[in-house]
Order: structure tokens, then C-alpha cells, then sequence
């Protein structure tokens, strides 16, 4: 059975943990890297990987390596200071690449 991850802050991730899903707390971008990099590397156990936003921006090369790829979908959340935005701009954006126009709107 495929798994959900959650990669973030501590005050982020447990919630999660509540829901069953697997979190991962992390203090800084490079202890997201490293862990981003256990996930994905040589397992296919991961369909869903939900990544912090504020992180995802130091992150966003390592990223762009699974945005062609079904599996994991990298999901960006919002961490709790609140959204930036780049989770609603990589969502339109695959949206866009999908069906070929913004379906979206601004």
C-alpha cells in the first residue's frame, strides 16, 4: 500500500500525525533535503509527499525532479505562519500543463 508523507515544522507536521499519515518534523531546509532525498530515493513506497511551503523554496530543484513523474506527487502546504502562495502557483501551473490553458483563473 502506498504512503503519505508530511515534511515540515513541528507545529506543521503533527497534525498530521493525527490523520495516520507519516511526518517527518524538520528544523531547516537541508534536514528537509535529506529527508526528501530518503524518501525518494530508490522507493517507490510514497504516492503522496506534502512538503511546507517555506521549505519547498530552498527545495525547489529537488522538487522539479518529480513534477513530470505520477509518483510522488509533491503537494506544497502552507506551513503556520500562513501561505505564501506557491502551493496555489504550482497547482495552477500542473493544472495548466495538464489540460493545456489556465482553467484556474487569476
Amino acid at each position: 500500500m502506498l504512503k503519505i508523507a508530511v515534511i515540515g515544522g513541528r507545529e506543521t507536521v503533527m497534525g498530521f500525525k493525527a490523520l495516520g499519515l507519516e511526518t517527518y518534523p524538520v528544523v531547516d531546509a537541508g534536514e528537509a533535503s535529506r529527508t526528501l532525498r530518503r524518501l525518494t530515493h530508490d522507493n517507490d513506497d510514497y504516492a503522496i509527499i506534502y512538503i511546507e511551503e517555506n521549505l519547498a523554496v530552498q527545495l525547489q530543484h529537488e522538487i522539479d525532479k518529480f513534477k513530470d513523474r505520477p509518483t510522488p506527487a509533491i503537494i506544497l502546504i502552507p506551513g503556520r505562519e500562513g501561505s505564501i502562495g506557491l502551493g496555489q502557483s504550482a497547482l495552477k501551473a500542473a493544472v495548466e500543463r495538464a489540460v493545456g490553458t489556465n482553467i484556474l483563473g487569476d
